[in-house]
């Protein structure tokens, strides 16, 4: 009876850290869009990078997959990198767009990249796309579509500076790559040290940029208020990280990553509440629409 319990156990416990890594997430969504305010993305993004990395290698450590290193075969480390340059070129789009845009208008576009992955999973994974899933891929684009639409007739600055919807969709398909190359790549390793070994390339890819553009000055510029709130989005981050990719590794990508995009329900209630961005009917029921798709997954 008891290991009948632990099994069944085990075969859920993937979702549960696929909804902890959206809690997360969504944290970090509004953590990174305060701390970036009175910062260049760029040099946002790179920073933060450095309390991930921190914080991923300790977990490393402390479970003790360090030993692992030597084992990485070639074949999970090509994967673990081009993984890792699209998770970094989808965070600098995104915080690109979260500066110039509502994090309201952002974040439904960057969680559009759920249609994608389920799409490139069937193609690339030879993950099933049942009628049940079709359904969730109308639901969600439905929801997304409809969030997007009302946004247009927000305030004259975003409305004006169409730039944010460039580098939101650009962040959206790079964070559907980096789930699938994710996928394959932590497939013969340690979730935790596949997630710190990505961090690895994230974090060169980020300071490179900052370099070439000369944003490394600007760093005796920020604010305390700035840095607490950019640590904390990294501390956030990490923790989303090696939740979703704890989730991958056990889980089908194509119903991973849609409960993971649920944090865009955490996101938007923390943007109402703390940094009272509205909500009307019609975004509310595209995020009705999209929580009823990636839930219908489950099913």
């Amino acid at each position: 009876m008891l290991k009948a319990l632990i099994r069944k156990y085990r075969k859920i416990m993937w979702i549960i850290y696929a909804l902890a890594s959206a809690f997360f997430a969504g944290v970090m969504s509004i953590l990174a869009k305060i701390g970036i305010k009175n910062v260049d993305s760029n040099l946002a993004t790179a920073l933060r990078t450095v309390v991930v990395i921190i914080f991923a290698w300790l977990m490393v450590f402390i479970v003790g997959s360090h030993r692992e290193i030597p084992d990485i075969d070639s074949h999970s480390l090509i994967f673990l990198i081009l993984s890792g340059f699209a998770t970094g070129a989808s965070w600098l789009c995104y915080f690109r767009a979260l500066k110039l845009g509502d994090i309201n208008k952002v974040v439904p576009i960057d969680k559009s990249s759920t249609v994608l992955t389920i799409i490139l999973s069937f193609i690339f994974l030879g993950e099933s796309l049942n009628p049940l899933k079709l359904l969730a891929i109308a639901l969600i684009g439905t929801g997304t579509y409809l969030m997007i639409e009302r946004k247009e007739a927000g305030n004259a600055q975003t409305k004006n500076d169409a730039r944010w919807l460039f580098y939101a969709i650009l962040a959206a398909v790079f964070a559907s790559l980096t789930a699938i190359l994710g996928k394959i790549g932590i497939s013969n390793i340690e979730s935790n040290l596949g997630t710190a070994v990505r961090t690895i390339v994230v974090l060169l890819m980020a300071w490179l940029i900052v370099f070439v553009k000369g944003k490394q000055r600007e760093i005796r510029q920020i604010e305390k208020r700035s840095w607490i709130f950019l640590v904390l989005s990294g501390i956030a981050t990490g923790l989303s990280w090696l939740c979703f990719y704890r989730a991958l590794k056990e889980g089908p990508a194509s119903i991973v990553v849609p409960i993971d995009k649920l944090s865009i329900v955490v996101t938007i209630a923390f943007g109402y509440f703390l940094l009272h961005e509205k909500l009307n009917k019609k975004p509310l029921v595209g995020l009705v629409l999209i929580v009823a798709g990636t839930m219908s997954l489950l099913l």
